[in-house]
């Protein structure tokens, strides 16, 4: 069982990351170490090009970047938990 603690320590942090994955990154601008690596290689972005997400850069299309910040870190919350739940109840433990 998951303790009520932890949903929500999970919920607060969910909500509050948009202070650090967007509104202060975008303050001090921070750039991916791995963009800036191709970007000093020479590397092109095709990133837009061959999106597979509707979710491209943490955004929803539509809604201010901290609102989808938000958005894509619940449904990755919910992805892994889900996940994590599913195999315990197949492997049989509890």
């Amino acid at each position: 069982m998951i303790s009520k603690k932890a949903i929500i320590l999970t919920f607060i942090l969910v909500i509050i990351s948009p202070i650090f994955g967007v509104i202060l990154a975008d303050m001090v601008g921070y750039h991916e170490p791995l963009d800036l690596a191709a970007e000093s290689l020479g590397l092109e972005d095709i990133s837009e090009e061959i999106n597979w997400t509707p979710f491209f850069d943490y955004t929803v299309p539509g809604l201010p970047d901290v609102i989808g910040y938000i958005i894509a870190g619940f449904i990755g919350v919910f992805i892994v938990l889900g996940l994590g739940i599913g195999l315990s109840k197949i492997m049989g433990s509890k």
